[in-house]
């Protein structure tokens, strides 16, 4: 007897040895989940010592949780007894240790039978995650990918760049590197919640992908900009094929949330090994070319010049002394009247942005806004020529003067902004000047790719009394419905159609259908670019409504301009052409 019992004892001890010895943690329960046995390595594990542990249940001992949604998870070892079969533990599975820390764990949970095959138990065998092979592996990819597009990140795109560029480097073949960078993302972004803005950059991510070879990459780059890595091609023509394929495919609208998006992408290609050898070469000289690519107009590529990298560094210079611009007020405005080609009197007028550099003298807004844009100085720059314009206008009103309404040109960006129009508001109201003398022009480039919330601010704006106007109307591609849409009351027609009317019958019958399009939908045609008056009849001819550009008067200081307007008897455009010593409907051109 004592023989036998001796033999249970010394089996017990070996099978309780045999448990500690594993890497594992073991726990045992009863068919009532209450805690029969731990292993050393569950006391470690769970903060519970066996003495503590048994006899309790084991929702308080292994006291499970979802990572994700920090719910408790299903017990194990109940699920393993009813289902008389090994079950394994749920996924993100989380641990909450005796002292409240957190710790993930997996394995499984198994019935434990008696002799007869009855289920009298369950065992939970489990380790902590973080150590296994799978775990491991979950880290390594998370280490090399995007969490949001499930990209390669940064940190896996430099590794196969370096790898493409040794094998260009033995097999003597080409490597291309694409910068894109996705045209007005931000406003999207900001207008509709980035929650839609991460949808958004998933679609353009599967995209992307779709656009290449298997051997090539696609990495997020960060934010809204991405890197392509063209392993090996044979000539650049090579790389412009695939640079078109992405800009058609991106430029194709998305359909997310009840909201049809469009978006258009800039991309900037440099090549190994003309435009670099290693990888931080590569990545900055396409990203130079990108910004070339945006500052050039958008929607489409740019291989990367040497003479670029001098433009960078102009590009950084006028960063810098935008911000001190602002500071010291070293912005200021031209203004140019527009005409009523029926009576000749002005109609209104357009405040033109300019900006003298201490160093680079005075910058066309083509120079400069681009920048704005990019660094995030559009927005406090359009503020002030909001509180400008309305300052300056109600002043000239003051003083006696006739005034006019005037208008600036907005932003996408601007218009993505929510508290735009209280803010507008907040200027008139400050200022004193009827909202019906500003006028917002917008592009038709804009205008095509503004969201559902930049369009209700549109509304606002138009509430408040505020005219709003397309810029630049005819080379985009704005529908009919773009403009049924919104609260649109003057058409602009772009100064290219009207520098070749008469030379080109095709834009004159354009021409012609742009101002019988405004007046259809009762908006005011304003012809931009007038620089003759041949042109000028011929727009007489076809009904438009004004007129703006050289032919009637350069952009004018703020001082020459109010002296135009005068008092309250305004002149005509002939008269001001007379008081100048210039004959009425004489011509004027750039040069003056």
């Amino acid at each position: 007897m004592r023989d036998a019992e001796a033999a249970l004892h010394a089996a017990t001890e070996w099978a309780q040895e045999t448990l500690n010895s594993i890497g594992d943690a073991v726990v045992t329960t009863d068919l009532d989940s209450q805690v029969t046995y731990l292993n050393r390595v569950a006391e470690t594990l769970t903060g519970w010592s066996g003495a503590e542990a048994i006899g309790k249940p084991l929702a308080d001992v292994l006291h499970l949780i979802d990572s994700k949604t920090l719910q408790a998870t299903p017990n194990p070892a109940q699920r393993a007894m009813q289902e008389n079969r090994t079950v394994g533990l749920a996924m993100d599975c989380v641990l909450i240790r005796h002292d409240g820390s957190q710790l993930e764990i997996e394995d499984s949970a198994a019935p434990i039978h008696d002799r007869n095959g009855r289920v009298i138990g369950a065992v939970i065998v489990f380790h902590d995650a973080c150590q296994s092979p799978t775990q491991s592996a979950k880290l390594a990819y998370q280490a090399q990918h995007d969490a949001l597009t499930g990209l390669p990140n940064r940190v896996l795109l430099s590794e196969r760049l370096t790898r493409a560029i040794g094998l260009a480097h033995r097999h003597q073949h080409q490597v291309a590197l694409m910068y894109l960078d996705l045209d007005a993302f931000k406003p999207i972004n900001d207008s509709l919640g980035h929650a839609l803005g991460d949808h958004l950059l998933q679609s353009v991510a599967g995209r992307l992908s779709d656009c290449i070879r298997d051997t090539d990459t696609v990495c997020r780059q960060g934010g809204d900009e991405f890197v392509v890595l063209l392993s090996e091609i044979n000539k650049p023509q090579d790389a412009a094929r695939i640079a078109e394929k992405i800009l058609a495919a991106l430029a194709e609208p998305y359909r997310i949330s009840n909201h049809e998006l469009r978006i258009t992408t800039s991309i900037g290609i440099s090549l190994y090994p003309d435009d670099g050898t290693d990888d931080p070469t590569l990545l900055h000289n396409a990203d130079t070319a990108m910004y070339h690519a945006k500052k050039s107009g958008r929607n489409h590529y740019q291989f990367f010049r040497a003479d670029m990298n001098a433009l960078m560094m102009q590009r950084s210079h006028i960063e810098a002394q935008l911000h001190r611009a602002l500071e010291e007020d070293a912005i200021f405005f031209d203004y140019q009247p527009r005409i009523d080609i029926a009576t000749g009197d002005i109609c209104s007028v357009e405040a033109l942005i300019r900006w003298r550099d201490p160093t680079l003298g005075l910058m066309p807004p083509p120079s400069f806004l681009p920048v704005a844009e990019a660094c995030g100085l559009i927005v406090p720059i359009g503020h002030w020529v909001l509180r400008e314009t309305c300052r300056q206008l109600q002043a000239w009103r003051k003083q006696g003067v006739d005034i006019v309404p005037m208008a600036v040109n907005m932003s996408a960006i601007e218009l993505s902004d929510k508290t735009l129009p209280a803010r507008i508001a907040d200027i008139l109201a400050e200022t004193g000047l009827d909202a019906r003398f500003l006028e917002l022009e917008v592009t038709e480039t804009d205008l095509m790719h503004l969201t559902d919330a930049s369009a209700s601010t549109l509304f606002e704006l138009s509430d408040l009394g505020i005219r709003i106007a397309i810029d630049d109307f005819g080379v985009g591609s704005a529908s009919l419905m773009h403009l049924k849409r919104f609260p649109i009351s003057s058409l602009n027609i772009a100064p290219c159609f009207v520098h070749d009317m008469l030379d080109n019958p095709d834009d004159a019958r354009f021409l012609k259908a742009i101002i019988n399009l405004g007046q259809t939908l009762d908006m005011c045609v304003i012809a931009k670019g007038v620089e003759t008056q041949a042109q000028l009849d011929r727009l007489t001819l076809q009904g438009c409504d004004g007129a703006q550009g050289f032919l009637f008067s350069a952009p004018l200081s703020a001082t020459d301009f109010r002296a135009l307007l005068g008092g309250p008897a305004r002149t005509t455009w002939q008269q001001h052409q007379v008081a100048r010593g210039l004959p009425p409907g004489s011509q004027r051109t750039h040069a003056e």
